[in-house]
């Protein structure tokens, strides 16, 4: 969706996608929002509680059963288990993931890992594409005039030309852009905290063939996982960049992180946004 300033200050009800990496600051953004007036719909929670919900529970009972205390009391249907997946509480999606490597350092095999990374993949494109129903569910059942996608930071990822089109024909596409004296810092801090991410198949290949022979290791099992997700971090940083700046260019508009940050209300998010569209005319 393309637009003047003026239309988008004019604009009744404005519908927005956020799209930046982890850590740029879309979900902070979108918290500043009065929440009386905004419908803040986050991709990730849609993804755990709707797409991935019975996988992440079968995780969940899988690692219980293991537990003979647990197993014979699930065996006996004495206890139940549920998960509580949050908008600001996404870790059994990311514990659902998981990470590559050594079983007993709580890895996966890579026949499970990409098993698993395919179904957040489906999971992903079936979140972004619930987008437009949600955008009228908002309005016509909970009387909200103005809707913010907080998507995932692997929605660059995809390779779907359908979740790119319905999202730009229903929303306002927004790419918050880290700059450069703030990419160490997003780095360091994936690297301080490694967390499970989901990779597009073909970069995984690539940078797992790279990371074997770089540690001279001969099959998955022996990887760390915590070591990969450090190691492979920065490549995926830098290979995600370009994407997310193809998308804003076809097909929406870039902010600046540092200017995201400064942000305090929704006055200054509207002006922020409608600069941007007077600079990228």
């Amino acid at each position: 969706m393309k637009m003047t300033p003026q239309q988008f200050l004019d604009w009744p009800s404005k519908r927005i996608t956020l799209l930046a990496m982890s850590g740029a600051g879309k979900t902070t953004l979108a918290n500043k929002l009065p929440k009386a007036n905004w419908f803040h719909y986050s991709g990730d929670y849609r993804i755990g509680t709707k797409y991935l919900g019975e996988p992440i529970l079968d995780n969940i009972k899988r690692q219980a059963m293991q537990v003979p205390f647990l197993r014979k009391l699930l065996l006996s249907d004495s206890i139940s288990i549920n998960n509580n997946i949050t908008v600001d509480n996404l870790a059994p999606v990311s514990t659902f993931l998981s990470k590559l490597g050594d079983p007993k350092l709580g890895g996966l095999s890579l026949h499970e890992f990409k098993r698993r990374q395919k179904l957040h993949h489906q999971a992903e494109i079936a979140a972004m594409l619930d987008v437009p129903e949600f955008i009228h569910k908002a309005e016509d059942i909970y009387g909200y005039h103005h809707f913010i996608n907080d998507a995932g930071g692997s929605v660059c990822e995809l390779d779907s030309q359908e979740v790119l089109e319905t999202l730009a024909q229903d929303t306002l596409i927004i790419y918050i852009k880290i700059p450069p004296e703030l990419e160490q810092t997003i780095i360091q801090r994936a690297k301080n905290d490694p967390k499970p991410l989901y990779y597009r198949e073909a970069f995984l290949d690539e940078k797992l063939d790279e990371f074997l022979r770089l540690k001279k290791l001969t099959t998955t099992d022996e990887i760390s996982p915590d070591e990969f997700v450090t190691w492979i971090f920065p490549e995926l940083f830098k290979s995600r960049l370009p994407r997310y700046q193809t998308i804003a260019d076809q097909y929406g508009y870039t902010i600046n992180a540092n200017d995201v940050a400064k942000v305090n209300n929704e006055q200054d998010f509207i002006k922020l946004v409608a600069d941007a569209l007077g600079h990228q005319v």
